[in-house]
């Protein structure tokens, strides 16, 4: 690979290293860039929990699509719900705030709900946001563990709403595309899939001692189910996701994205083992707990499957810092968030040169969101709670390898793994008098 193309890979890789790019116009540009409102009866009224990253992200592209109306929003820190109030304000739009979730629920004039909250939340609220009679899109992974997983997938089907998840990939044309081909054939017998996130730009933290909570800041409340700790800057906001009480580090982060379309191009379901190395070789004296550095191999009946992730560098497989090769007897498919290409084996086939992205795939899941919403046909949905449940497990399944140090085996058929250790790892455990949800 030539040294401008790599450079091309890389710059354009971080600029949709996030959302998508519309995501980042001002609200004045969005308000301007849809149809006036319709009659109040065909409005789709929403509101987000979380609204500090991408719940902001998702409530923008959501508020892009025509008929819809936002008038709701919660978060835990008040610093960042006035902060996201005065923004829509600017733009002549008021909406009502909260800091419960709970409450939030409560008003009768919400259709639909966004949930942006750390992973450690999504279970809870996205059940009280179904029970309440609303549709809601789930940031992913779609659970912190199995069990919430399961769980999810139950309420959906209990109560009947629509539920979209975050993986907005699955709306992005050039992704599309690739499946297409793929499923042509012409790659010859795949064998193995690689996905991988290095991610350079996800520097270490530096230790920091635990202090008070924020002025603002309802902590207990941000805590939740999660067990009771001191208020340490580390852990909260972005920063979350490198520790085992609210999330699973990057594995969970990126993984479902990539992890997702290795599994969707080789139409498989759950591995039959998973083993999983690696640890804190490259920051071993920062404090996240998540493992910076992680090769996770997983066994299907006919292929292999193999994640790979490190944080702080960016020379991934292909010259790429994220994507999956689709690798088959005659070519090499590889793809990511820029586009894809075949590469070939020899002269087995012949190339296709890299066929970029050509569309925003946040902006447009949130239209097929929409129209499965008002159409009430759920087979719409880009990303249903069934597809999102069936990536986050199997995410976990690495994660509760690396955790155990085991191999693990997963019985399909009872849902449980072959050893005990890694069993008991299936369940959520919840703290602070919160209760995992019971679907009945």
């Amino acid at each position: 690979m030539n040294h401008n193309r790599r450079t091309f890979l890389k710059t354009s890789s971080q600029a949709v290293a996030g959302i998508g790019i519309s995501s980042l116009l001002p609200l004045s540009t969005l308000a301007n860039s849809k149809p006036k409102l319709g009659p109040a009866s065909d409005r789709l009224n929403v509101a987000a929990i979380g609204i500090n990253g991408m719940g902001w992200g998702d409530l923008k592209n959501f508020m892009k699509v025509p008929s819809t109306n936002v008038v709701g929003l919660c978060d835990v820190d008040g610093n960042v719900l006035n902060k996201r109030k005065e923004e829509l304000a600017k733009d002549g739009i008021q909406v009502k705030t909260y800091s419960d979730y709970r409450k939030l629920l409560e008003n009768k004039d919400i259709d639909v709900v966004i949930i942006g909250t750390p992973d450690h939340w999504h279970c809870l609220a996205m059940v009280d946001a179904c029970s309440a009679g609303k549709d809601v899109y789930v940031e992913k992974p779609v659970g912190n563990s199995i069990e919430e997983c399961n769980i999810m997938v139950a309420a959906q089907q209990r109560y009947n709403k629509a539920v979209q998840v975050g993986q907005w990939q699955r709306s992005v044309p050039h992704f599309v595309d690739a499946l297409n081909f793929l499923k042509t054939g012409k790659l010859g017998k795949i064998r193995t899939v690689k996905a991988w996130a290095y991610q350079g730009w996800m520097k270490p933290m530096v230790a920091q001692p635990d202090g008070p909570v924020p002025s603002g800041v309802d902590y207990k409340m941000w805590l939740g189910p999660a067990p009771t700790r001191p208020f340490n800057p580390n852990r909260f906001h972005f920063n979350f996701r490198w520790y085992w009480d609210y999330a699973g580090g990057l594995m969970t982060d990126w993984g479902v994205h990539l992890i997702d379309y290795a599994l969707l191009g080789m139409d498989s379901k759950f591995p039959k083992s998973a083993v999983a190395l690696g640890g804190k070789y490259a920051y071993p004296d920062g404090p996240e707990e998540t493992p910076d550095t992680l090769a996770t191999l997983y066994e299907f009946d006919d292929h292999n499957l193999i994640w790979e992730h490190a944080q702080g560098i960016s020379n991934g497989q292909y010259g790429r810092d994220h994507g999956i090769a689709y690798i088959g007897n005659n070519g090499t498919l590889v793809l990511d968030r820029n586009g894809w290409e075949v590469i070939p084996d020899e002269k087995r086939m012949e190339a296709v040169l890299l066929q970029p992205n050509k569309g925003d795939g946040l902006e447009n899941h949130m239209v097929n969101f929409v129209e499965a919403i008002k159409s009430r046909d759920f087979k719409k949905l880009a990303c249903p709670i069934q597809d999102g449940a069936h990536v986050a497990k199997v995410c976990q399944m690495g994660n509760i390898s690396y955790r155990t140090g085991q191999r693990v085996e997963w019985d399909a058929t009872q849902e449980k793994f072959g050893n005990a250790r890694a069993n008991k790892m299936i369940n959520a455990t919840y703290h602070n008098g919160y209760k995992i949800p019971e679907i009945k």
